[in-house]
């Protein structure tokens, strides 16, 4: 059994050389300008951006696609712009979350091996992968959601083990931070609470009072999830997005196994093949040695972390297209499984020499700030659109007063935050997120925006490119003045909205 005292000292040492280096990680890749070349890393600081800097601020503009954490805990340094334009805030949280995810995993090994060894050996597998030290160091939101899974996992395995380090209100609160970051965590909790019901039964507990338990820390996230289907619904009119964003072009469409293939090929390419079978064969470890030990029961609920997987194996069998970052996640649940590897033989010598052999093996495997990882060469696909974009930027020049420029956020959210640069602000454009304005705008955006600004190519074209090639009169006083990189951009030019014949259209 590790010393309380021996495990404190050990998650603030991982956290602290953690962040430390996720620091540094992040100052390598600003000064390689790769800080916010994703695009989703600029959408999300948009939509944190939008919740005041809006046509209509308010708590509307948090509703979207995409989960409300990580957007509230930035909303407020963003409307800063030095946050805004670097996306600096965003990744302060993102270094302070990948430093907690990494002690979350030494935490987790250690509770399950003993061994300080192990728990070491399985943080460095997480902590020197190149693919997650390039995540933490934008203002993504996988980190986040690492480190609030990780720590609820924890938090519920020591709560099953009866410690005094967990209630199941901190357990609960934990698990909704989590649900409320990404989706990936709504099958990852559903998983680990299922689990800790049967670990409390096989180590003494009746299944009543072991649903009853879990059911305290399930109420928690159960609440959140409701509450957020209630906000989707009542902002975009759907309880859940689950289509509409993207054109179905993966060739795993309809195919259950390709997707998992896909899914397989794509962490196996993050993390070399050595660390995953090495993963893979501690997270089975651990399934069998809870069922056959009722020590080690609780060794069952590091299982469904690798039900990140579920929500991307849903979405390329729906074909949505491969993305080398939706298996990033899986990265943790590896890490633990070969800790567990590391640590599965209860002598100190047997763990140390596991922890070396696996730390050596993620020496040969994982080269951090590598330049050609995975993760930095996709999160470059779209820079070479940046310069193209800039050209049509200059085309609006400046805007006058109350001048707006109508565009799907849904599309080019990333624009417009690149857009700041030039003194753009969110408030400057009409978006989704404008209600019954933008569906208003829809109708007659002669009536609203003094330009259109639209994406025609990508996803096969946004919904403003739709209509313009559904409806002839959609674009009846706009003059086509600039484009590149896919964009389009139409400037108002017949009269003015209040003018009788520009009413009438003609």
């Amino acid at each position: 059994m590790i010393a309380r005292r021996a495990r404190r000292t050990l998650l603030l040492g991982t956290s602290v050389a953690a962040a430390l280096g996720g620091t540094f990680a992040a100052w390598h890749y600003h000064q390689l300008d790769l800080t916010l070349t994703h695009y989703d890393a600029r959408g999300h600081l948009v939509v944190a951006r939008r919740i005041a800097d809006s046509i209509t601020p308010g708590w509307q503009q948090i509703g979207a696609v995409w989960l409300p954490l990580p957007h509230l805990l930035n909303a407020l340094p963003v409307q800063i712009d030095f946050f805004y334009r670097t996306g600096a805030s965003g990744v302060a949280i993102s270094v302070a979350s990948y430093a907690i995810a990494t002690a979350a995993i030494a935490w987790i090994v250690a509770t399950l091996t003993e061994s300080i060894a192990a728990s070491l050996a399985a943080a460095a597998v997480f902590a020197l992968n190149p693919n997650v030290l390039y995540l933490q160091s934008t203002p993504l939101t996988e980190p986040l959601l690492l480190a609030a899974t990780t720590v609820a996992v924890a938090m519920l395995i020591a709560w099953c083990g009866g410690t005094q380090e967990s209630s199941p209100f901190v357990v609960g609160i934990a698990f909704t931070l989590a649900c409320l970051t990404r989706y990936e965590a709504w099958p990852v909790t559903a998983g680990a609470l299922v689990a800790a019901v049967w670990v409390r039964w096989r180590r003494g507990e009746s299944a009543l009072d072991a649903a009853r338990a879990v059911g305290r820390v399930a109420l928690y996230p159960a609440l959140a999830i409701v509450g957020f289907a209630i906000v989707s619904r009542v902002v975009v009119g759907e309880w859940f997005v689950a289509s509409g964003f993207f054109v179905p072009e993966n060739k795993a469409v309809g195919d259950a196994w390709r997707a998992v293939k896909e899914i397989g090929w794509g962490l196996e390419t993050l993390s070399g093949p050595m660390l995953v079978w090495i993963g893979g064969m501690g997270i089975a470890a651990a399934a069998v040695q809870a069922v056959a030990t009722r020590r080690r029961a609780d060794a069952l609920i590091v299982v469904p972390l690798v039900a990140m997987a579920a929500i991307a194996a849903v979405a390329f069998y729906r074909g949505h297209p491969f993305r080398i970052r939706y298996m990033v996640p899986l990265v943790a649940a590896e890490a633990i499984g070969a800790g567990l590897v590391a640590g599965v033989i209860p002598r100190r010598r047997a763990q140390l020499v596991g922890a070396i052999a696996l730390a050596s093996v993620a020496a040969y495997e994982l080269s951090p700030l590598d330049a050609r990882a995975p993760m930095v060469i996709e999160a470059q696909w779209d820079r070479p659109n940046l310069p193209e974009r800039s050209r049509v930027t200059a085309c609006i020049g400046r805007l006058e007063p109350g001048a707006k420029i109508m565009a799907s956020m849904g599309s080019l959210g990333h624009y417009m935050q690149e857009a700041s640069a030039s003194g753009l602000a969110i408030r400057d454009f009409l978006h989704e997120g404008n209600g019954d304005i933008w569906l208003a705008a829809l109708e007659r955006p002669q009536l609203f925006a003094d330009w259109l600004l639209i994406e025609e190519k990508a996803e096969g074209g946004d919904m403003l490119a739709h209509a313009a090639r559904e409806r002839s009169t959609f674009l009846e006083g706009y003059q086509r003045t600039c484009e590149g990189a896919g964009l389009a951009l139409y400037r108002r030019v017949e009269g003015k909205p209040e003018d009788p014949e520009f009413a009438d259209g003609r």
